[in-house]
């Protein structure tokens, strides 16, 4: 690991322009890019001291052997600089979005003399022009199939083609009309392009003009009595018909927009995004991204709208991008677009209506495909096996830790202090074992001393139930009887883990650990994850093991350490709702400490007990009549005082309510 000391630029050598700033490893290779309106406010902020650094970015800047910038006149050309450069390099602490799934296009080969139609996937081409993407191959095809016969434009492929022009006979497709046979002169290329370009505006969204010319042209037939013509045009109409009918229509003012969400967690991002045009849905499509960057969710969708737009031109750019956060840089990005569709392009946060709507259910299926992503990658019994020889072997462990359990603290201050376990066995969670702590003995906020209380009540509740049992007879840790002789239940605090993490650096390391040698047990390995760097710390050991961020090992460490968090947040909320209810209802007279707890009980949560009517109060066991009156008044003289004040936008006057 280098010091960033070593490379930091000397004081006043940075210029204070907008520019693109690279950071470099040992080897020379970039790991990083980036931009800033200040470069040299921008670069101060990595060279402090390497403890206040987010620890994504620490890891960064100690990768790092060097940096390098340029600048640039403005920041639409420092915009466009960093996607190049992040292009060019691909560095490995940049976000990439990455499909979770390969999305297939419906393509046009304008840049041929005798455009094709065709389904593909993969990256775009030059000159092609591409709709979608669209979620299964399988409705395209039969939408194209549909269109074929009103827009008859060649859709074989080169060798087809080609073969056809020598022999001088079309291919089934031309025989049956769903193909104006170019191949061997039906039409010229003039006129197959027309046909094309006609294709194309129709799966663009200017389908209203085609559908009202087949149905004069067939009217227009019917009255000079060319019935087989109308007839054709009449299917013709139907296949128009039935191909919009597959387009679900959201907006009825023909908006033409890309709709973009997000969901997130610690370590990855997951976003979603409906391109919506006249109106119509035509296209969705996802990406799942590791979370490399110290990035809030303003900079995750400026870094997604800059990998996604940029290099992109013309209509292929939306009029307006709907997003769930502005990002910083809102007013640059849209010049940027603005100059690369040739007008006005607006990146806005949708308030209310349909718009708001449908972003709702983008923001949905972001939801289903990160949980979708981590359900795949959990159930991966090939990637549980890996992960957990990972361990097995960055830990130097006897065997693979078939069973892991992980250790929070959580506090406000101090106050309502509580720990969880959660239980992982095989890789998977374990939730019908996870257990969770209330810490009375440990004054103030030392998560220190709360983790040792922790593993000893744990595990002296190990050792209390396999006595009990007669499982062992003094030391002898070995041949545990699991299962309660007068129950047949599992016994489950009976099991031994194969490996402990408990959330935390050295000091929480070395105190669970101290916990287990003063119970007598020495065969259960200790191991700490800290947030700051991701490091994994050993008891007794100066320096942390390193493990690949790209690891299975790592990821599941950080998938137990995440759920530990997860599941002591929670018992830490509920209790701290549970104590303000008790501290709302101490001066109520006549309502003691078990009245309170009865009370807390019956409804569950403030917000059903302040809903509550005094004759719903009174049905509690043991709460009279004058006791639920005065509960009312104590808890509605509680919210009078609680009153807000705001500010009247209309007269600029203070009110309260």
């Amino acid at each position: 690991m280098a010091d960033p000391s070593t490379y930091k630029p000397k004081q006043g050598s940075i210029p204070t322009r907008p520019g693109v700033y690279r950071f470099r490893d040992k080897d020379g290779r970039v790991v990083y890019v980036g931009k800033a309106k200040n470069l040299r406010s921008r670069l101060s902020s990595y060279f402090q001291d390497i403890g206040n650094l987010h620890q994504r970015t620490a890891t960064m800047v100690t990768t790092a052997a060097s940096v390098e910038w340029t600048v640039v006149e403005t920041e639409v050309e420092a915009l466009q600089l960093e996607y190049s450069w992040i292009k060019e390099y691909d560095p490995r602490f940049n976000v990439k979005y990455r499909d979770d799934k390969s999305y297939p296009w419906l393509a046009v080969t304008l840049n041929e003399e005798f455009p094709r139609v065709m389904v593909g996937r993969g990256a775009k081409k030059k000159g092609v022009k591409y709709f979608g993407p669209y979620s299964h191959a399988w409705a395209i095809r039969d939408t194209v199939d549909l269109l074929l016969r009103v827009f008859p434009m060649r859709s074989c492929s080169n060798g087809v083609f080609k073969r056809s022009s020598q022999i001088g006979r079309p291919c089934l497709l031309g025989y049956i009309e769903k193909c104006s046979a170019p191949c061997v002169g039906r039409v010229d290329a003039e006129e197959h392009r027309q046909i094309a370009e006609d294709f194309c505006d129709f799966i663009g969204g200017r389908t209203d003009a085609f559908v009202r010319r087949v149905e004069r042209e067939m009217l227009a037939a019917s009255d000079h009595q060319e019935y087989e013509r109308a007839a054709r045009l009449r299917d013709d109409l139907g296949a128009l018909n039935k191909a919009l009918e597959k387009q679900a229509v959201v907006f009825g003012d023909g908006t033409d927009a890309d709709v973009i969400a997000l969901a997130e967690d610690p370590l990855e991002v997951a976003v979603q995004i409906f391109h919506v045009r006249a109106g119509r849905i035509r296209g969705q499509r996802g990406w799942v991204a590791d979370r490399v960057e110290d990035l809030d969710t303003a900079g995750l969708v400026e870094e997604f709208l800059l990998q996604l737009y940029a290099g992109e031109d013309g209509d292929a750019l939306p009029r307006e991008i709907l997003v769930p956060v502005l990002p910083a840089d809102a007013v640059v990005l849209e010049a940027l677009l603005s100059e690369a569709r040739g007008s006005r392009v607006s990146i806005r946060v949708p308030q209310r209506g349909d718009k708001k709507s449908l972003q709702e259910t983008v923001a949905q299926n972001a939801a289903q495909s990160l949980a979708l992503h981590k359900t795949r990658r959990a159930s991966d019994l090939t990637a549980r096996n890996q992960a957990l020889e990972e361990i097995q072997k960055a830990l130097d462990l006897p065997t693979a830790p078939l069973r892991i359990e992980c250790y929070d603290i959580s506090n406000l201050q101090g106050t309502e202090v509580v720990a969880s376990m959660v239980v992982f066995e095989d890789g998977l969670a374990r939730k019908s074992e996870y257990r969770r702590f209330v810490i009375r003995s440990v004054e103030g906020q030392n998560d220190v001393a709360s983790m040792h209380e922790v593993i000893t009540r744990r595990f002296r509740r190990m050792l209390d139930e396999r006595i009990e049992l007669g499982a062992i007879s003094g030391e002898d840790l070995d041949g545990p009887l699991l299962v309660d002789p007068d129950t047949g239940r599992a016994r489950k605090f009976s099991y031994v883990p194969g490996l402990v993490v408990v959330d935390g650096g050295p000091p929480q390391v070395a105190a669970a650990q101290r916990a287990l040698e003063e119970l007598g047990i020495d065969d259960i390995p200790v191991c700490g994850l800290a947030k700051r760097l991701e490091e994994v710390w050993l008891p007794g050991e100066p320096d942390p093991v390193i493990m690949a961020r790209s690891s299975e090992g790592l990821y599941l460490l950080q998938r137990i350490r995440d759920e530990a968090h997860r599941f002591a947040i929670t018992h830490h909320r509920s209790r701290r709702s549970r104590s303000m209810v008790e501290s709302l209802l101490d001066d109520v007279p006549g309502l003691g400490e078990v009245r309170r707890k009865t009370l807390i009980k019956y409804f569950g949560s403030l917000k059903k007990l302040r809903a509550a009517s005094a004759d719903d109060i009174a049905m509690v066991p043991g709460i009279g009549p004058s006791i639920a009156g005065a509960i009312v008044t104590a808890l509605a003289q509680q919210a009078e005082s609680r009153k807000t004040v705001s500010v009247n936008t209309a007269t600029g006057e203070i009110e309260e309510g």
